[in-house]
């Protein structure tokens, strides 16, 4: 299954780490484009600016360990398409262009599922898509972002609560 995966879920880190761990496991392939990466270094840069930094080294890291899920749409593609926010049409043009399956996204209105099966594409949200993995598995990679988590922050962290601070309750209900 190959999946965009919208900016909104690339940062904050620690749904980005679960999501792209278990795209490791096999799960699922994920997709990306350079504008949707853009706009993660840009959040990145709006919450703290001293963060964009470590946000475009992790993105030169995930584009090195995913280069066959850049994807590059056609900017005039997004003429013909249309969303409930045009400002989301890039993110529907470049799951075309990646012959998606599906977007993840935490902005379920702004990706109707009407809209987007007339394309052949699915919309999850991460808590929905994690819900459709193996409990072990997702057990595992979360349970490994808690302790990276854990060494950086040098106190102990709760898995359920973690899980929930990072827009993941369902998941974090199940396992935690």
């Amino acid at each position: 299954m190959r999946l965009l995966l919208d900016a909104c879920i690339l940062y904050p880190t620690v749904l980005r780490e679960i999501l792209i761990g278990t795209a490791e496991t096999g799960a699922y392939t994920p997709l990306f484009s350079p504008r949707i990466l853009e706009e993660w270094a840009r959040a990145a840069a709006r919450t703290a600016p001293e963060s964009e930094p470590t946000a475009r080294a992790e993105i030169a890291l995930l584009k090195a360990r995913w280069p066959d899920s850049l994807v590059t749409p056609d900017p005039a593609a997004e003429d013909s398409l249309s969303l409930p926010d045009p400002d989301d049409l890039h993110v529907l043009a470049a799951a075309l262009e990646g012959r998606a399956d599906g977007i993840v996204t935490l902005n379920l209105k702004d990706f109707p599922a009407r809209t987007l099966s007339r394309h052949g594409l699915s919309v999850h949200s991460p808590d929905s898509l994690l819900a459709q993995v193996p409990e072990a598995v997702t057990r595992k990679v979360a349970e490994r972002i808690r302790q990276r988590t854990e060494s950086i922050s040098g106190r102990d962290q709760d898995l359920r609560k973690l899980l929930k601070r990072a827009n993941l309750p369902r998941l974090g209900k199940a396992i935690g």
